[in-house]
């Protein structure tokens, strides 16, 4: 079933080899599947820290509460034997010997003591026993016995040259045995012959044991002996008869003084003692296998028991014991009475009985087939509530009280002494006793509903439960022939809820919670320290179970069997729970019940039988721990165990984490649980699980703490485990790598700063450039409009100019002309006098230069480079010259230029002639065309 501790149990227990109905203790079977190595088991120890290794066929096998670990011997021998001694597990087996210790990475590692001293050893020799006195280890074949001494680190060997029983240490003396002769004590490194073989009869010893007065001899095949001043006489006991029947292989004394002995084909047998047989374990009650090999008592007090098929653990100081029914003839349990000095069981199959105190098996009371719901004793009469009606119990038989189909139970009416009600399949009757015997008297009539739970408020009103219609508040006549009224409360309805009387108040359990009947406000009423108990997730049944000697109220729930009693310094109620699953204990849900046997010990019906359990016994300790292995990898299904003991640090591709713990909890009814959290990532406890081990897969980089704690029957560990580890961050995350990509990073956010400013710049110069162009052009245009302005305000100002020197011209030519008219008509006058008078004045006139001068101005207001620039080009011409440019500039035909001058028209051409020369043009070149083009 795999290393985790809830295999399966199987819950067989001790009885006697005459009885049939004895209850006896859990024991746990481990399988060779559970263990994963070989049948036979020779040799069983524990370390300090409760640890369970076993010598097997296959190897060194350990044991820690939670898994099965097997290591192989060195030579791949059988190892027969193994003991603990300060965290040293020595180990001999085939042709060698040595010890284990843990290393740091919470494995055992082997130490060959034959290599490391170069021991001479026999062929096929074998280790059978280990011991240690004082610094003396010593290991036993059945040739020698090789001491080792661990102070000052050498061997020495006993070699008698005869086959060597066993060797013995009684209280730190060393006794074997050599059959031939007799048994030897080792005294300063010396053997003594302590008695001869004749004084037991030649029997092979199986163990020494230390007594009062002297030493108790047990023998394979003859019992006891006894060896008391120097003499060696039979110990004679009351189970010497069965002992001379068996075939003792191994055997240990108790911390009690009781005896274990483990038999060849018969199983364990327990004695008392003083010898007295007790009990027998053997194949048909529980073992795996009849052959005991090897026996332990753990630190604990259970019973290990290593075997010729398999490994047995037997809970003998539990709390519980059981009574299986192996071969099914009782059925599930579902009542049971303690009446008249017997046991009485209700079962689906009927109403066994047997005397209360003795081992005799159940026997079935004719009359009764088919399910009995309910046993009580009442008034001196113990009442049997059945399927097929109602009957009373009288010793071996029964007497048919009612026929009614289907009584869940019977209840005392308060006042009323000589009647009993009854609560049936289709509601109530009332049963009287009449002549000293109980007889059907009357059905209630009107209420037909089942009424398997029900209470009385007072003697005229009870509470009725119905677990799929609810509760109803029914109120009966006077004479309990009939019901008056009944009204349904206000509580919902409940699958497997009840209704019970506790100090007398009416209580109804459901599983959302427990509610108190209020007689003044006619309905329920939550009760929180009840609800908190017996409600919540791990409710299986609202039946809770008044016990009234010890005025205790039992419930059932997933996880325990609780119990609330009466506080004894205060009125707050004492809250108790027994630690047991309901897997385990296997009781029918909503049809537990429970008997007081005895002051603290109760009888709890089951589907197999039934348990008993001595509340007085059960003392819950809680546990340590332990952290078993550590384990990483870079893959979850290859993985590599860690040194338990530091701070480690780890690549970040080693992500894959396994952590195995365990509580050495061997008690078969008990359950451990564990949580954990990892600090760093899952900070908070995990739910408790059974598993004990967790796997976390692809951790991310940083600092972890592991913690895990366990809880077992309810008590939290002592301590908590812690494993502390770190993961490297990935290259890529390393404080290098933070550094170059800071550094990367600011170089790429400078260049995306640099390329994002210079593409901005880019984009702000285009705008720029493009607003400046768009001014420019805005600025040419504007000049252009102004310079298209100033030219137009200059063309007109031209256009004035020339208009005002055309009409200066043109005035001045026809002054002239006007002049030369008169003086042309004045020529023709007859007073020469006065007429060369005139003409010297028109003359005068004609050949005034202020006319010229005013001509002159106009003409350079309209091109005033003009002059200037054909003078520099042609120094030599005259003002005269000058004049017949200007009006040749202005265009005007030589016929205009003659009033202007003054002169005829050819004197015009002779000047325009003479200035052609003085300006070196060839005759073919225009002289209008050169002036102004000029």
């Amino acid at each position: 079933m795999g290393f985790i501790k809830y295999f399966l149990y199987t819950f067989f227990f001790v009885f006697t080899c005459f009885s049939q109905a004895q209850v006896f203790s859990p024991i746990q079977i481990f399988t060779t599947k559970d263990y994963q190595a070989e049948d036979q088991n020779w040799s069983i120890s524990q370390s300090d820290n409760n640890f369970i290794y076993v010598a097997n066929n296959k190897g060194l096998l350990e044991y820690n509460g939670a898994s099965w670990s097997v290591y192989n011997s060195a030579n791949r021998g059988i190892l027969r034997s193994v003991k603990v001694y300060d965290n040293h597990i020595y180990t001999g087996g085939y042709m060698d010997f040595g010890f284990w210790k843990r290393g740091s990475k919470g494995l055992l590692i082997y130490l060959s003591l034959v290599e490391k001293f170069n021991l001479d050893i026999k062929e096929d020799e074998e280790f059978w026993q280990i011991t240690k006195v004082g610094d003396f280890v010593l290991f036993q074949s059945l040739e020698r016995i090789y001491v080792f001494n661990t102070n000052k680190n050498n061997f020495s060997i006993i070699d008698e040259g005869k086959r060597v029983n066993k060797i013995f240490n009684v209280n730190g003396t060393i006794y074997y045995q050599i059959i031939e002769d007799g048994v030897y004590e080792i005294v300063n490194g010396n053997p003594i012959l302590k008695f001869s073989s004749d004084d037991i009869a030649n029997n092979k010893l199986i163990n020494i044991f230390e007594t009062k007065s002297g030493l108790l001899l047990q023998t394979e095949e003859s019992g006891f002996y006894s060896f008391n001043n120097n003499k060696v006489g039979k110990w004679k006991i009351t189970s010497d008869k069965l002992l001379s029947t068996l075939s003792v292989y191994s055997s240990i004394k108790l911390k009690n003084g009781d005896f274990i002995l483990g038999t060849i084909s018969n199983g364990l047998i327990h004695l008392d003692k003083d010898g007295n047989y007790l009990m027998k374990i053997n194949r048909n009650n529980g073992l795996s296998n009849n052959t005991v090999l090897s026996i332990l008592e753990d630190n604990f007090g259970n019973i290990w028991l290593g075997l010729d098929n398999g490994i047995n653990v037997v809970n003998i100081n539990s709390p519980f014991k059981v009574y299986k029914d192996k071969l099914g003839s009782l059925g599930t349990v579902y009542a049971s009475a303690k009446f008249n000095g017997f046991l009485y069981l209700g079962t689906n199959h009927g109403l066994f009985y047997k005397p209360i105190d003795s081992n005799e098996k159940f026997r079935f009371i004719p009359g009764t087939k088919g399910q009995v719901w309910d046993l009580s004793v009442l008034y001196g009469d113990l009442f049997c509530g059945h399927d097929k009606g109602t009957f009373v119990v009288k010793g071996e038989d029964v007497e048919v009280v009612s026929a009614e189909l289907g009584t869940w139970s019977v209840k005392k009416i308060s006042g009323f002494p000589n009647l009993l009600i009854q609560g049936n399949y289709r509601g109530l009757n009332i049963l009287e006793k009449r002549s000293g015997k109980w007889h059907f008297r009357n059905k209630i009539e009107g209420f037909n509903i089942s009424s398997r739970y029900f209470e009385f408020v007072n003697s005229q009103e009870l509470l009725v439960s119905h677990e799929y219609k609810g509760v109803y508040n029914i109120r009966l006549d006077k004479d309990f022939n009939a019901v008056k009224d009944y009204e349904k409360t206000q509580i919902n309805s409940g699958i497997k809820s009840g209704i019970f009387k506790y100090n007398n108040e009416v209580l109804y359990s459901v599983s959302e919670g427990v509610f108190v009947y209020s007689q003044p406000k006619k309905k329920f009423v939550r009760d929180s320290l009840l609800s908190a108990t017996f409600s919540g997730e791990n409710y299986v049944s609202g039946k809770l179970i008044t016990e009234k000697n010890s005025n205790r109220l039992w419930g059932f729930s997933k996880n325990d069997i609780i119990y609330v009693e009466p506080g004894k310094l205060d009125n707050v109620p004492k809250i108790n729970r027994i630690a047991i699953s309901s897997e385990i204990r296997k009781t029918k849900s909503s049809f537990e019940n429970i008997l007081e046997l005895d002051t603290n010990q109760y009888l709890i019906g089951t589907t197999e039988g039934y348990l008993i359990v001595n509340v007085n016994m059960i003392a819950q300790k809680p546990l340590n721990i332990y952290l078993n292995e550590v384990s990483n990898g870079s893959q979850p299904n290859d993985l590599s165990p860690l040194n338990l003991d530091s701070i480690h640090t780890f690549k970040n591709k080693i992500n894959n984490f396994k952590f195995k713990y365990s509580v050495t909890n061997y008690n078969a009814f008990s359950s451990s649980k564990f949580q954990y959290k990892l600090t760093g990532i899952y900070d908070n406890w995990s739910p408790w699980s059974r598993t004990s081990e967790v796997i976390f897969k692809n951790l991310p980089h940083g600092d972890y703490i592991f913690e895990a704690r366990a809880i077992t029957d309810g008590l939290v560990s002592n301590n908590v485990i812690t494993y502390q580890f770190t993961i490297e961050r990935p290259w890529y995350l390393k404080t290098l790598a933070i550094i170059v990509y800071v550094l990367l990073a600011i170089l790429i956010i400078y260049i995306l700063y640099y390329f994002n400013k210079r593409h901005y710049k880019k984009i702000q110069d285009k705008l720029i450039e493009k607003k400046q162009r768009q001014l420019e052009l805005e600025q040419l245009e504007n000049q252009r409009q102004l310079i298209q302005f100033k030219n137009k305000n200059l063309q007109l100002d031209i256009e004035n100019k020339n208009r005002e020197l055309g009409m200066a011209t043109m005035n001045l030519v026809k002054r002239n002309e006007l002049l030369s008219n008169i003086k042309s008509e004045l020529s023709k006058s007859k007073s020469l006098a006065e007429v060369n008078k005139v003409i010297k004045t028109i003359n005068s006139s004609i050949n005034d230069n202020s006319d010229w001068d005013l001509f002159e101005k106009a003409f350079n207001n309209v091109d005033k480079d003009f002059m200037q620039r054909i003078k520099s080009l042609h120094p030599t011409i005259t003002p005269n010259d000058l004049r017949l440019c200007a009006y040749l500039r202005l265009n005007l035909s030589s016929k205009e230029i003659a009033p202007l001058l003054n002169i005829s028209h050819k004197s015009v051409e002779v000047k325009r002639y003479r200035l052609r020369k003085k300006l070196g043009l060839d005759h073919k070149e225009s002289l209008s065309n050169y002036i102004i083009e000029l």
